[in-house]
């Protein structure tokens, strides 16, 4: 189950140095609810290397807006603390497993 982000924990996770991958969603948005299972599976293959989560953009708002979210889904992947990625819209396994691999 993929980590769940809120603007109270997003930049603590970040600083922390561990490789991150925020999915930004809503339950509106089709492709995200696509996307979900996929977030999940990663999450899963890779816990304990890499915090793969989800940031709900109709609960939170604060970290979308810092980081100019304009459209969903929305991937943006950090590492020891700094932006590394980003890519927006819906995304293959493969292209996500790469951005993850190249923080490893």
């Amino acid at each position: 189950m993929a980590f769940t982000f809120t603007d109270e924990n997003v930049k603590e996770i970040i600083a922390s140095g561990n490789p991150v991958v925020i999915d930004f969603w809503a339950t509106w948005c089709g492709p995200c609810m696509a996307m979900s299972p996929l977030v999940d599976e990663l999450a899963a293959e890779y816990d304990g290397k890499v915090v793969v989560g989800k940031y709900n953009t109709e609960e939170e708002t604060e970290f979308a807006v810092e980081n100019r979210i304009m459209s969903i889904p929305t991937f943006l992947f950090y590492n020891k603390g700094e932006k590394v990625g980003r890519l927006s819209g819906s995304q293959s396994r493969a292209t996500l497993e790469e951005k993850i691999k190249e923080m490893l």
